[in-house]
């Protein structure tokens, strides 16, 4: 890569407007440009122009519906780009909310959140180092499912499928907790599995997700998570 490549890369991530669109895409889900816009708060013209560049940039994935565009993360690697660097931007002191709503959002995020298409928060943290503990993954030289991790996905019967070069297991820096949790192709399919399971559900109208009765139980008996962890 050249360096006005990188130059260029960088400057799509600094405008805050677009930095508000990444950070929502993170959810994993397509977004109309409509829906960015108003929570952007910014007039659909300048959403239109931004999501423009991020497209272009190779940033965004562009989809059309009749009338309607909406966009995505254009691939993982850019969902673990967006985290990393929220990880590694945030303030050494973290602000306190201005309301009690924002506060509640704040605090479930921080438990437990969708990262693109894996776990996040407290929850991916403690499901990580439980797989670490238990000689399920590896992560004193980068991150690795070691042959019972292997065997214990097949155990559960969640299939980890190679797509593209996707590594099976990776570690994604986490924002909130500023520690590795699992990413790659082991982590979307333990998320997808627990979302399917009905292990977590989501809440509210961002990423946070919510551990139920089920999943406490489930993850405390594959994996030892003591509940608490999970609350």
């Amino acid at each position: 890569m050249a360096p006005k490549d990188l130059a260029s890369l960088a400057a799509l991530f600094a405008d805050e407007t677009r930095a508000a669109f990444l950070l929502a895409l993170l959810d994993g889900r397509a977004w109309a440009a409509g829906e960015l816009a108003r929570h952007a708060r910014v007039a659909p013209s300048t959403a239109s122009e931004h999501l423009g560049k991020l497209v272009a940039g190779g940033v965004l994935a562009e989809e059309r519906q009749g009338r309607h565009r909406y966009v995505r993360l254009a691939d993982p690697g850019v969902a673990h780009l967006v985290e990393d660097l929220a990880a590694r931007s945030g303030p050494a002191v973290p602000e306190t909310p201005r309301t009690l709503r924002a506060a509640s959002a704040g605090h479930a995020m921080a438990r437990g959140r969708t990262c693109y298409d894996h776990l996040a928060g407290r929850l991916g943290i403690a499901i990580t180092e439980a797989m670490t503990v238990r000689g399920l993954l590896r992560q004193d030289t980068g991150f690795a499912l070691t042959d019972g991790g292997l065997a214990w996905f097949e155990e559960q019967g969640i299939p980890l499928v190679a797509t593209g070069r996707r590594p099976v297991a990776r570690g994604c820096l986490d924002w909130t907790e500023r520690r590795p949790h699992l990413a790659g192709l082991a982590g979307a399919a333990l998320c997808r599995h627990a979302m399917d399971a009905g292990w977590c559900v989501r809440i509210g109208s961002e990423r946070a997700v919510k551990v139920t009765a089920d999943g406490e139980r489930a993850l405390h008996t594959t994996l030892g998570v003591e509940p608490a962890a999970l609350r």
